[in-house]
């Protein structure tokens, strides 16, 4: 008796209508699932900065190192990936980077030197006017938190091998009072 249902069911019209949909969804579904990694992977991530952390799916950054320009409240922005992918990266932008001692963790930090640029830091500002100045070596950048106080950054790792950074941060989307673009305090001070 169930098989005499199981093959009116079959034979119906429904059935070959629903198998036509589907297989005119399901195309439909991996293109848009394709195209959503291609433009994650290779052009835009969506960050998400909360105290004391950067979300990009499942990827973090410990500390308030990007005071004031990233707050403590939460900042939800964009980052793109071409420029990484083609040296498009300049002093001053804010950069997406693997941390250089915990693979699994990343970083956002301010640009400040790039390869066979020189750069003058202070070795240790809260407690100390040291400063030294080294030039980056060749293949790799500097890069240091907007607030010197509470960064971990290339002052104690030294420079960053340019194959690290993951992205350029580009838009704050939130908080919608700042919402906008991220390019405009560019910080060439240090940088000779």
């Amino acid at each position: 008796m169930a098989s005499r249902y199981i093959r009116e069911f079959l034979a119906s019209e429904a059935f070959k209508n629903a198998g036509r949909e589907v297989s005119d969804v399901v195309p439909r579904l991996v293109k848009f699932l394709c195209c959503l990694q291609v433009t994650k992977t290779h052009l835009f991530t969506v960050t998400l900065r909360e105290i004391k952390w950067v979300v990009i799916p499942c990827m973090q950054s410990y500390g308030p190192s990007m005071l004031p320009t990233l707050g403590l409240a939460g900042n939800l922005c964009l980052a793109e990936r071409i420029s990484t992918r083609f040296d498009k990266l300049g002093v001053g932008d804010i950069v997406l980077v693997q941390s250089p001692e915990v693979p699994w963790k990343f970083m956002t930090k301010r640009l400040k030197a790039m390869e066979g640029q020189s750069v003058t830091y202070f070795v240790d500002p809260k407690n100390s006017d040291k400063s030294e100045t080294i030039v980056v070596p060749k293949g790799h950048v500097w890069i240091e938190g907007d607030n010197i106080y509470e960064s971990n950054d290339s002052r104690k790792f030294g420079p960053v091998p340019y194959g690290l950074l993951q992205g350029r941060v580009f838009w704050r989307i939130w908080p919608p009072k700042d919402f906008g673009s991220l390019a405009q305090n560019k910080g060439k001070d240090s940088v000779s």
